[in-house]
């Protein structure tokens, strides 16, 4: 018998060569019905859907060390908010 996936304290511990050996396949351990809807979910998925925000263009720029480190000191989405600083210049000019 192998040991529990948890500690006391509930953490997950590192898995084993064995631990993986046991596994067994999603269809073998879940009902029937669990894997009709998961099998036409993902037979209905088409990808990514239609954004919702026009779509923005990928280019390569290049920007000062001290402009990158502030922006990116600000956490995720610094891109957009470099985004909108441009916006708001480009709308005042």
């Amino acid at each position: 018998m192998s040991r529990p996936l948890t500690n006391e304290a509930g953490e997950v511990r590192e898995l084993t060569a064995e631990d993986f050996a046991n596994f067994k396949p999603i269809a073998e351990v879940m009902s029937p019905e669990f894997m009709a809807m998961v099998t036409t979910h993902m037979e209905n998925r088409k990808g990514r859907g239609k954004q919702k925000k026009p779509t923005k263009e990928l280019v390569s720029i290049r920007l000062s060390a001290d402009v990158l480190k502030s922006f990116r000191a600000t956490g995720k989405g610094w891109q957009n908010r470099i985004d909108q600083v441009l916006l708001e210049y480009v709308s005042n000019q």
